[in-house]
């Protein structure tokens, strides 16, 4: 009776705050978009580029309203939430163009305003706000744990943990969880040991050699302030799923902290950031799965389902826009499209409908918009012909990163290359079988199948402050895709 009445007063809670950001929406038209996606996805380059093209008038063909001159100029303004940190657009912006880095990535929840001065099709001037929530793809996966018990979620992350390649880096917490008495009595120290033991083990099965990605609880990979904190001190004990943890045994503790960790970090984001969404765009690094291997995209596959099953999602209404608000647009990316040939853009495309397509058609049966896009918000590399022998072969020029590995070779970071990325399979069935192909997680790097390789921001010409252009690829379908029919 507790938890239904607690799931009641959290439900009337959210439709308080709906009905308020409604009754602000009839005065000062706003979309709430969220950015997501899961480490090293390009979270904070897409927002820094789509604010910067927006902005600064960049070329967005595709973007409706901006191609045919119907908008007249887009701004920034203070955001409206002083508890949500700032994104940091001016700096992130300098540390692309000047230093030619990339950004360091999202590790906690931020958020930019931007507003859109513009001429509707009618005539009429109007504007729009855009209140951009950038946020890391971890914490979503978090949002399945209310919906389960202490005892479901160990089940299921052990279960998880016995599968290769997650078992090979899994030994040393194993060692020690077998050690454990979990009816004995509740111990601090113990508890400390499994906590760190099973983050070892998480952050392990993140490395991109590896590159799981369904490795909740999101907050252990990126604790922040509450690094330490016993609501982020506690791990997965083997317990009956339906069994019951007597008073003052470790089973008890590690339950007890679970269940804050819900309450602390979970049910927060849900109710002041996730569930005040509209609009949601994912960005899923697809490339990064290639290159570790077929276990690697059957895991990302089921990171997408399990993201997607979150999403409050319907077509948009009256009613659900005062009481209850639906995402009623969601954009699935494949980020890093200039890593490969054109040619290859549509096979990227593909590749990930098949990853979201199960979760995609609940969405578009419950009335939401669905698409899928193959894009560079910065485009690093450009296309060229290589001769190669009486061949010509297709290929992409750019800076690899320092440290970057090819054949042998190991980059500095400061010399340009042309490379062959290979083209992706066509059979897309058959890439999804266990042992496919051969990817990092396999072995020795030389050997992989398909090795991607990660490149530096281009150079940008000296245009003068108010005239730099990032090259892009495809940001304005997705612009046009996210927005362009608020802009009509």
């Amino acid at each position: 009776m507790a938890f239904n009445f607690s799931n009641i007063v959290e439900e009337a809670r959210l439709s308080a705050r709906a009905l308020l950001d409604y009754s602000d929406n009839l005065f000062n038209p706003t979309i709430r978009l969220g950015v997501t996606g899961l480490s090293r996805a390009g979270k904070t380059i897409f927002i820094t580029a789509l604010v910067h093209g927006l902005s600064r008038g960049g070329r967005f063909p595709i973007f409706e309203s901006m191609a045919s001159g119907r908008i007249a100029k887009a701004r920034l303004e203070p955001q409206p939430d002083d508890a949500v940190p700032r994104f940091d657009y001016e700096h992130h912006l300098r540390t692309l163009i000047d230093e030619r880095n990339w950004p360091h990535s999202t590790v906690d929840i931020s958020e930019l305003r931007l507003v859109i001065d513009y001429q509707r099709k009618n005539g009429a001037n109007r504007t729009l706000t855009i209140d951009i929530v950038d946020y890391p793809g971890e914490w979503l996966l978090d949002l399945p744990l209310l919906n389960q018990t202490y005892e479901q979620w160990a089940a299921e992350s052990l279960k998880l943990s016995m599968q290769d390649p997650r078992v090979r880096l899994a030994g040393e917490w194993h060692a020690h969880l077998a050690t454990l008495q979990p009816k004995g009595r509740e111990n601090e120290q113990t508890t400390l040991t499994a906590a760190r033991l099973f983050t070892k083990y998480l952050r392990e099965c993140r490395d991109e050699q590896f590159a799981m990605s369904l490795l909740p609880p999101g907050r252990f990979l990126m604790p922040g302030n509450l690094a330490g904190s016993p609501a982020l001190t506690f791990a997965p004990l083997d317990v009956p799923a339906n069994g019951e943890a007597p008073d003052g045994t470790l089973w008890a503790m590690m339950r007890r902290r679970f269940e804050a960790y819900k309450d602390v970090v979970v049910r927060p984001f849900f109710r002041d950031h996730f569930s005040r969404l509209d609009r949601q765009i994912v960005l899923v690094d697809a490339l990064t799965a290639f290159n570790a291997g077929p276990e690697a995209l059957h895991d990302l596959e089921s990171a997408l389902a399990g993201i997607l099953d979150c999403f409050r999602i319907g077509r948009s209404s009256l009613l659900n826009s005062m009481f209850r608000p639906k995402i009623d647009r969601i954009l699935f990316a494949a980020t890093k499209a200039d890593h490969l040939h054109h040619a290859s853009h549509d096979r990227l495309e593909a590749i990930l409908r098949r990853l979201v397509e199960r979760a995609a058609g609940r969405a578009e049966y419950a009335g939401a918009a669905v698409d899928v896009v193959a894009l560079s918000a910065v485009r690093a590399t450009r296309e060229a012909q290589v001769q190669r022998g009486h061949d010509r072969l297709p290929s992409i020029v750019g800076t690899p990163i320092a440290g970057e590995t090819s054949g042998g070779d190991i980059f500095d970071g400061e010399t340009e290359v042309a490379t062959f990325p290979g083209d992706l399979p066509t059979n897309l069935e058959e890439i999804f079988k266990a042992g496919a192909f051969r990817g990092l997680a396999a072995g020795d790097a030389e050997y992989a199948d398909y090795r991607f390789l990660r490149f530096r921001p281009p150079h940008i010409a000296d245009r003068g402050p108010d005239d730099t252009i990032l090259p892009h690829i495809r940001l304005d379908r997705a612009l046009q895709f996210l927005i362009g029919d608020r802009l009509q």
